[in-house]
């Protein structure tokens, strides 16, 4: 199984300026198709820096591909980049140049001079043509290993990625596995507890087991290699039963669901309807609950009749009467008021939940950084929407 490394080169993006999604899409087709990523880095445009993170590169793993840097400019080094770390001249491609100007001609422009420098890619590389962009992308054989480069704009990144690379790895390696993962998400219990009750799940080799750590939340990563689609989902099946088993109802989801979207559809399923008061938290329990309702679960947003942010809370009694009175005012059958008061040397989160025949109250401490604990008070108020037939603990 060949290892990868992905170099994304900008300066932009190495100061924070934009996000780089570049590196996350080719990660996943990576994974999709088998292959193992060792490694992700960021470099700025200069060429030294850029070659010599090729060069390392190269001594750990098979498959290079960098994004970025093939442009016009002169803050475009990739080409140049590559070509010196690899040691060979930048020559010129009449072919490479006719494409860009033909490309050019069908927007009704004419490439400038500075255009040119795209049709230069180190010598001996297969050219890539880029019918999405101006730019064209090249492969670089280095014996068993290779360097790809690809534009860093995202729709003709992702276009060569699919039509021209994906097909290439598969051929030149003889790929016919692939790597599969399940997210498991949970919520109301702690990283170190789940660890302590799956720990010999996460010494496994195939499937491995991994934890990721939020406030009030950890996911479980279940990764398989196999042959086939089919017994990657029976692998990932196996583990993913062992897990729930273990862990019960802390298991909220899978993959792209999330507890706001749960929580919603538990309300939805006692024929409720649900309104939020909220202090401390900065309205993001408000925005969570709003932001979860997609586009093919739009009878959702019936059920959730907003809320209010207070900027003033005497006491969690007080809490109490308003969210009674908010009820009420809002009608609905629902209110889950929730509040952060200062407590010594911790933050501690006030929940109190109002139904047609009962008031709920529960007490939790949060003795992280203070600026963390709205989003612990927003996953610990989602789990107890979702729990609302069960009896609060």
């Amino acid at each position: 199984m060949p290892s990868a490394e992905i170099i994304t080169i900008g300066t932009e993006i190495l100061l924070g300026e934009i996000v780089d999604t570049n590196a996350q899409y080719i990660a996943r087709q990576l994974r999709d198709l088998g292959i193992d990523l060792y490694r992700k880095s960021t470099v700025g445009d200069n060429i030294n820096r850029i070659s010599q993170a090729i060069q390392q590169a190269l001594e750990r793993s098979e498959i290079i591909l960098t994004t970025g840097g093939l442009g016009p400019t002169v803050d475009d080094p990739t080409r140049q980049a590559v070509a010196q770390a690899t040691g060979k001249a930048l020559n010129f491609r009449p072919d490479l140049w006719d494409q860009i100007q033909s490309r050019f001609e069908r927007f009704g422009r004419k490439p400038t001079e500075n255009n040119k420098r795209q049709a230069f890619i180190p010598e001996g590389a297969q050219a890539i043509e880029n019918p999405v962009g101006t730019a064209p992308a090249f492969i670089v054989e280095e014996g068993e290993k290779i360097i790809i480069s690809l534009p860093g704009v995202p729709r003709e990144m992702e276009y060569l990625m699919e039509q021209i690379v994906l097909p290439y790895l598969k051929a030149r390696y003889g790929l016919t596995g692939l790597i599969k993962t399940r997210i498991l998400h949970t919520v109301g219990v702690g990283e170190s507890q789940i660890d302590e009750l799956i720990g010999d799940l996460e010494t496994l080799n195939n499937p491995t087991v991994g934890l990721a750590a939020h406030s009030g939340q950890v996911d479980i990563r279940i990764t398989v290699k196999a042959d086939s689609e089919e017994k990657a989902d029976n692998l990932i099946l196996e583990i993913e039963r062992e897990l729930r088993i273990r862990l019960g109802d802390w298991v909220y989801g899978t993959d792209e669901e999330t507890l706001e979207g749960v929580a919603l559809q538990a309300v939805k399923n006692m024929d409720w309807s649900l309104a939020i008061v909220e202090y401390g938290l900065g309205g993001r329990l408000i925005n969570r609950l709003s932001s979860g309702i997609s586009p093919d679960e739009k009878d959702l947003e019936i059920l959730f009749k907003g809320g209010e942010v207070l900027t003033e809370l005497a006491s969690p009694e007080e809490l109490l009467q308003i969210a009674d009175r908010f009820r009420k005012d809002r009608q609905t059958n629902v209110c889950l008021g929730v509040a952060i008061f200062d407590g010594e040397g911790k933050q501690v989160i006030h929940l109190v939940l109002v139904t047609p025949d009962k008031i709920q109250q529960k007490v939790r401490s949060y003795g992280g950084p203070p600026e963390y604990a709205p989003r612990y008070a927003v996953n610990i108020s989602l789990d107890l929407l979702r729990r609302l037939s069960s009896p609060i603990e």
